[in-house]
């Protein structure tokens, strides 16, 4: 095979790979909650795009000074809010480095997920991938005292990194 052929097969199998993940049909049904920015449709990992929440081992305070797990709380919280109306449907974006489905939900009522999540103080606006698309909704929690900024909190991205010992990526 000359460099000539083998580079146009290449660039073939990008673009059809390219195709297949920009035309990835969207995922319905009944959602299992992994953490506050996962789920799982049908065996298929979806990572809530364009949002960050905490790690279910991740403490905050509350407006107390009292530590409390804010990732377990915004699963749970999750899992509530998504059993009031299922299924659930997730729209492709993109795949992530751990191959997982990164995608925009909504519930069967039309409730976006993401957005709610940032809304209800669950997770934050992750600029790097929400190009500011829920600031509105973080000021709204922030504003309000929802959810983690009721009191101090690490945003999830640096808490990840300190915990790996490695740079952040946010």
């Amino acid at each position: 095979m000359t460099l000539i052929q083998f580079l146009s097969a290449a660039s073939i199998a990008l673009l059809s790979i390219s195709h297949c993940a920009s035309a990835a049909e969207p995922i319905v049904g009944r959602a299992s909650v992994i953490d506050g920015d996962t789920i799982e449709i049908r065996g298929e990992r979806i990572r809530f795009n364009g949002i960050d929440a905490p790690e279910s081992w991740q403490l905050c305070e509350d407006g107390n000074g009292r530590a409390y797990r804010c990732g377990k709380e915004a699963a749970a919280a999750l899992d509530r809010y998504l059993a009031e109306s299922r299924p659930t449907t997730c729209e492709f974006v993109d795949r992530d480095r751990y191959g997982r489905f990164v995608g925009k939900c909504f519930r069967a009522d039309g409730g976006e997920v993401n957005r709610w999540l940032v809304k209800s103080g669950n997770a934050v606006d992750w600029e790097r991938y929400s190009n500011r698309e829920y600031a509105d909704a973080q000021d709204e929690a922030q504003a309000r005292g929802a959810g983690i900024w009721r009191g101090r909190f690490q945003l999830p991205c640096l808490a990840r990194a300190e915990r790996a010992k490695r740079q952040p990526s946010c």
